[in-house]
């Protein structure tokens, strides 16, 4: 029960990434492959506000998820608008190229030497039900189960959720109802890359802080996203939870070194069964 529990809570930082990898597929079709590294960056800023100006944790991170909605409008505008109606090729190959000069430039600026990064909310942890956990676990879960109330309310009752789903589907036809879906291409990816902050954040007290440290969490929530559909939000969340325990559960009856390749097993199992994923299908076809 242990195992699964704590593969549940990693579970949460990969929904979370997967979350903001499929928000913006979803609303823009592009993949951002550079998602993790500026998530990362969104830590390092956290950081620096955190001990070169001396503000409080709270204080600092409202400053970081400021900048990283300023930075994801900054990558939209310079970067993605210019080949938002491009081969998907193409983007991919921007995307992996900001990957690198994101990664590069962390490197330049802050080094490679890891860094601990203190925890929300400290404290030794305490038995439930026979399982330990950490009041900081408890917050990644709160905040994750908060997040995902957010989105459902978002997309279910507001307009700019209906946009979103709207431009999701039809450009042009958005456009001629008169939805600004430029705009809701800024929002989305704004919106995205806090949900990477928030990730990023979350990850660095359990990995370090290095310009490495959200490589391998972005590739594993990058499977949870398309275990679980790759167009559905809750799809991205719980194919992120499946993965989370999955790996857990290998990683202690097998081995850390082969959760890898057991992760991508099942997703290969599970997409030869099911390609378009968990929770894929019938949402590519719905319209608002």
């Amino acid at each position: 029960m242990q195992i699964i529990v704590s593969g549940l809570i990693f579970g949460c930082i990969y929904a979370l990434v997967a979350l903001g990898l499929v928000l913006i597929f979803k609303t823009t079709e592009i993949v951002n492959f550079a998602h993790g590294e500026m998530a990362m960056v969104t830590t390092f800023v956290s950081f620096v506000f955190l001990t070169k100006y001396g503000f409080s944790y709270g204080v600092s991170l409202v400053f970081a998820f400021v900048f990283a909605a300023i930075f994801g409008l900054v990558v939209y505008f310079v970067f993605m608008k210019r080949v938002q109606s491009s081969p998907h090729l193409n983007q991919i190959v921007l995307t992996l190229g900001l990957f690198m000069v994101f990664n590069g430039l962390a490197g330049l600026i802050w080094g490679y030497q890891p860094s601990s990064f203190p925890e929300a909310i400290g404290g030794d942890p305490f038995k439930v039900g026979g399982v330990y956990i950490t009041k900081n676990e408890l917050f990644i879960v709160g905040i994750t189960v908060l997040l995902m109330l957010l989105f459902f309310l978002l997309f279910r009752y507001t307009k700019i959720g209906l946009a979103m789903q709207a431009a999701s589907q039809d450009i042009m036809t958005s456009e001629l109802m008169g939805i600004k879906v430029s705009g809701v291409f800024m929002g989305t990816w704004a919106i995205g890359t806090v949900l990477g902050g928030i990730a990023g954040v979350m990850t660095a007290p359990i990995t370090f802080l290095s310009p490495n440290m959200m490589t391998e969490i972005m590739i594993i929530a990058f499977a949870g996203a398309v275990l679980g559909g790759f167009v559905s939000l809750p799809g991205a969340v719980i194919g992120g939870l499946i993965i989370g325990a999955f790996e857990n559960v290998v990683s202690y009856y097998i081995s850390p070194e082969m959760k890898i390749v057991f992760t991508f097993l099942l997703i290969i199992i599970v997409l030869y069964i099911r390609p378009q994923g968990i929770f894929g299908g019938a949402k590519l076809v719905k319209k608002v």
